[in-house]
């Protein structure tokens, strides 16, 4: 794994604990990678890896890895993955796939690669792994919802209201690519596409940036990414769509807001509230409608086979462990897992559009159609 601070030490806890919950394929984890060496050296230690190492370049061409786990700041992904993929490694990338729409294009060209050669690859949106979701997913492909007519899905954080808040890498577009575009929005419109079974073809956008300097080690540093984004998105099956997105919405710790509304029923569901799902049928009599609260411990919901009796709730980092789980049953069985790096370049394709629209005064922008697609899909 290559990276030890906040994504690391979530995919971590999930390859430490995913063995002793689901049947996977027995696995070592053998090396984690940092650029500090005793930084990563102490990780390692406390994070359960038997070994670390200070250049990636190294660790992937050992015959003992087989898996790579790139959880490094977004522009480091191409070049590791690319390199990960051409060296027969499996690959499981932190989300949104890249900085630039050209990066991502490039690593899924080089999965696709080695797909044909039985090397997996998968992008981490780890909120597909939310049972309340894959619940949602379900009734709306059994048609409860009847024809979903339009969807809306709003992340909001406060970590950036103070001003004061010191600089970080995800706050300058050569390190982080965006802000909360494709930091929170990116999760927000895959789970759009994700639920719908819909890609988006046309968006409109705006981008703002509500604090433009904040504290570095040598002064005032500029921001050069957004801190908040909204969006509409129109589907490919005549779905329209609102997405907002923000990292200064004061009180919102990580609220990912999601509604659904269509012919026959609605769903609603928010990322704080992540054991319950809302869903309305309105075939009930009209007098019975009302929303339904469906806390998702059952052992008949996604993923809670592995985990509690009913009523005891799981929590956000065991999305992580579900997105391990499943991606080594898809090189166990060699099915290629999903989200796929093509689904994640769909989804950059998206952010590129809603940049795009954004420089243009939020004009009508069409999503590029990346000449590469999924196989099968």
């Amino acid at each position: 794994m290559i990276s030890y601070a906040f994504m690391g030490k979530a995919h971590s806890n999930a390859w430490r604990n995913v063995a002793s919950f689901f049947d996977v394929p027995a696995f070592e984890q053998k090396v984690l990678v940092g650029r500090d060496a005793t930084e990563v050296a102490f990780a390692a230690g406390k994070y359960g890896w038997a070994e670390w190492a200070t250049d990636w370049r190294e660790v992937i061409e050992r015959d003992d890895i087989d898996i790579v786990d790139i959880c490094a700041p977004g522009w480091m992904h191409a070049e590791i993955a690319i390199a990960a993929l051409e060296a027969g490694k499996h690959v499981l990338v932190e989300k949104p796939l890249a900085n630039t729409l050209a990066e991502a294009e490039a690593m899924t060209a080089a999965a696709q690669a080695a797909r044909a050669c039985g090397v997996q690859s998968m992008v981490g949106f780890n909120y597909r792994r939310v049972p309340a979701l894959a619940l949602a997913r379900e009734l709306i492909a059994e048609g409860r919802l009847g024809t979903v007519r339009h969807v809306r899905a709003a992340y909001l954080q406060d970590w950036l209201t103070d001003p004061e808040a010191p600089m970080t890498w995800r706050l300058q577009k050569e390190t982080a690519g965006s802000g909360a575009l494709g930091d929170i929005a990116s999760h927000a419109i895959d789970q759009i596409q994700h639920l719908t079974g819909q890609t988006a073809t046309e968006v409109t956008g705006t981008l703002r940036n509500f604090v433009t300097h904040r504290p570095g080690p040598n002064g005032p540093e500029e921001i050069t990414v957004d801190d908040a984004v909204w969006a509409t998105l129109g589907l490919t099956g005549g779905i329209s769509a609102s997405v907002e997105a923000s990292r200064v919405a004061t009180g919102q710790k990580s609220s990912l807001r999601i509604e659904m509304y269509g012919s026959k029923g609605s769903l609603t569901f928010d990322l704080e509230n992540l054991n319950e799902l809302m869903f309305l049928d309105a075939s009930a009599p009209v007098q019975e409608q009302g929303f339904l609260r469906i806390l998702v411990n059952e052992p008949e919901h996604p993923y809670l086979e592995a985990w509690w009796p009913q009523g005891h709730i799981i929590g956000w980092e065991h999305t992580f462990t579900h997105q391990i789980r499943d991606l080594l049953a898809a090189i166990d069985n060699n099915e290629a897992p999903s989200p796929s790096l093509e689904e994640g370049l769909q989804v950059q394709s998206v952010l590129a559009a809603v940049e795009e629209s954004a420089n243009n005064k939020s004009v009508l922008t069409n999503v590029r159609q990346a000449a590469l697609t999924a196989e099968g899909a």
